[in-house]
C-alpha cells in the first residue's frame, strides 16, 4: 500500500530509473553576452573560442555535455543581426533555422547591463518560434549586487509576457564563478526529448578539427588589429599532413593555412612591419592549436587578398560560409 500512495504523490519516477535524455540547445544572446564563456563553462573545456568581440564565433560549434542522465549538446549559432551584407543575411536564416530545429533556447542577458533593443530585436524573433521552449539565463551576475539582479528578472519576466510568451525558467548564473553552471544543466535536462546518447561518451565538439584550428588562427590575427580589421579576416586551413621521416614518438604535423582579406591595402595591417605581426600570430595559434590536438606542429601562414569575399556568394561558399 506504502508504494502505492508514494506512486501516486509523484508521478516522477526515482532518478536511478529515469529515462535518458538526449538533445540539442543553443545559445543566443547580444554579443558579449556571455554565451561563448557559458558554452565552456558547461563542457568544461575550452570549444567555442572566446574573445571580447562580437561575431567571431562563425561556424556552429558544438559543445556536448555527457551527464549520466543525459547528453546535452550544445548548439553555437552566429549572432542575430541586421544584415548589411549578404554574410549577414545568409547568417540570419542560419540562426532563424537552428532555433527552430534545437530542444531549448537560451537566451543570454548580462545583469550588468539594462535590456536594451538589442535583447528586444532577439526576444521579438524568439517569440515567433513557438514551440521551443525558451530559458532566461542572467549572466555576469558577479558583476552587480542583488538589487540590480532583482530588478533585471523582473524586467526579464515582464519583456517575455509582453512579447506573448512564458519563460520555461530565468536562471542567474556566473560562469566565471562557475555559480549555478550545474543548476543550468539541472533545468536544460528536463526540456530535453527522451533518447540515447547521440555521441559517444568521448566527444567535446563535433566541430572538424581544421574549423577548431582555423578559428583560433583568426582570433590570433584579429587580436589587436580589430579596429582596423574588424571582419574581413578568413581563415583556412588547406592541409594538415603528418611530416614524413619522422620517428614515431616525435611526430610533427605541418599545418598550411591561409589568412584571407578584403583589399591589399589590409596586407601591411595582418603582416606588421618586417613580417614582425604575422610571425606572432603564427608563434600563438601554434601554441594554441598544439594545445588542443595534442602534438607538436609547424604552422605555416599566408596572406591572400579575396576581393570583398564578404559580399561574394562564390568566395562565401569556399571559405565555408
Amino acid at each position: 500500500m506504502g508504494a502505492m500512495s508514494v506512486r501516486s504523490q509523484s508521478s516522477e519516477p526515482s532518478a536511478s530509473s529515469a529515462p535518458h535524455r538526449a538533445g540539442f540547445a543553443c545559445f543566443v544572446g547580444r554579443p558579449n553576452a556571455g554565451k561563448s564563456t557559458l558554452t565552456n563553462a558547461l563542457v568544461g573545456q575550452k570549444v567555442a573560442i572566446t574573445a571580447n568581440q562580437p561575431q567571431t564565433t562563425r561556424h556552429t560549434v558544438r559543445g556536448i555535455v555527457h551527464r549520466p542522465d543525459a547528453q546535452l549538446i550544445l548548439v553555437d549559432t552566429p549572432g542575430l543581426h541586421k544584415p548589411r551584407t549578404l554574410l549577414g543575411e545568409r547568417l540570419n536564416d542560419v540562426v532563424r533555422t537552428t532555433w527552430a530545429e534545437v530542444d531549448v533556447i537560451g537566451f543570454c542577458l548580462p545583469a550588468n547591463e539594462k535590456l536594451g533593443p538589442g535583447d528586444r530585436f532577439i526576444a521579438k524573433e524568439l517569440a515567433s518560434i513557438k514551440k521551443t521552449p525558451k530559458i532566461a539565463i542572467v549572466t555576469k551576475t558577479d558583476l552587480v549586487d542583488s538589487k540590480t539582479l532583482a530588478e533585471q528578472l523582473i524586467a526579464i519576466d515582464l519583456l517575455g509576457k509582453e512579447l506573448g510568451f512564458e519563460w520555461a525558467e530565468i536562471v542567474p548564473v556566473s560562469a566565471v564563478g562557475d555559480t549555478q553552471v550545474g543548476l543550468l544543466a539541472d533545468l536544460i535536462v528536463p526540456l530535453l526529448p527522451e533518447g540515447p546518447a547521440l555521441y559517444p561518451e568521448g566527444d567535446l565538439t563535433d566541430e572538424p578539427e581544421q574549423v577548431m584550428i582555423a578559428e583560433l588562427i583568426r582570433e590570433a590575427a584579429l587580436e589587436g588589429v580589430r579596429d582596423e580589421l574588424p571582419h574581413s579576416i578568413a581563415v583556412v586551413v588547406e592541409e594538415m599532413l603528418p611530416r614524413e621521416d619522422r620517428p614515431a614518438d616525435k611526430p610533427l604535423l605541418d599545418i598550411h593555412a591561409f589568412v584571407y582579406i578584403e583589399r591589399p591595402s589590409q596586407k601591411g595591417i595582418i603582416i606588421g612591419p618586417k613580417g614582425k605581426r604575422l610571425k606572432e600570430v603564427g608563434i600563438k595559434s601554434r601554441k594554441q592549436i598544439e594545445a588542443l590536438l595534442g602534438t607538436p606542429v609547424f604552422l605555416d601562414l599566408h596572406v591572400k587578398v579575396a576581393k570583398d569575399w564578404q559580399r561574394d556568394p562564390r568566395q562565401l561558399r569556399k571559405l565555408g560560409f
